[in-house]
């Protein structure tokens, strides 16, 4: 697979990655009721805000690898 093409299914990955990230970490807010206590949610919030960027990063990497050489 060239560059060019694990960019573009990388970049396609990464926008539904995120949506669905986003609609877990809300229904996991909502379930486990987080707003109960203000120190309570600004913890959650800062974990979820920040726990996608390890599988991001990811795949951003994978994106990036350079293509095999030609022969």
């Amino acid at each position: 697979m060239t560059m060019r093409t694990r960019k573009l299914v990388g970049a396609i990955l990464l926008l539904l990655f995120l949506a669905a990230y986003s609609l877990v970490a809300m229904l996991v807010a909502v379930v486990l009721q987080v707003n109960s206590s203000k120190v309570a949610e600004l913890a959650y919030y800062v974990v979820a805000g920040l726990l996608w960027v390890v599988p991001a990063a990811w795949l951003v990497k994978w994106m990036q690898k350079p293509d095999a050489p030609r022969q």
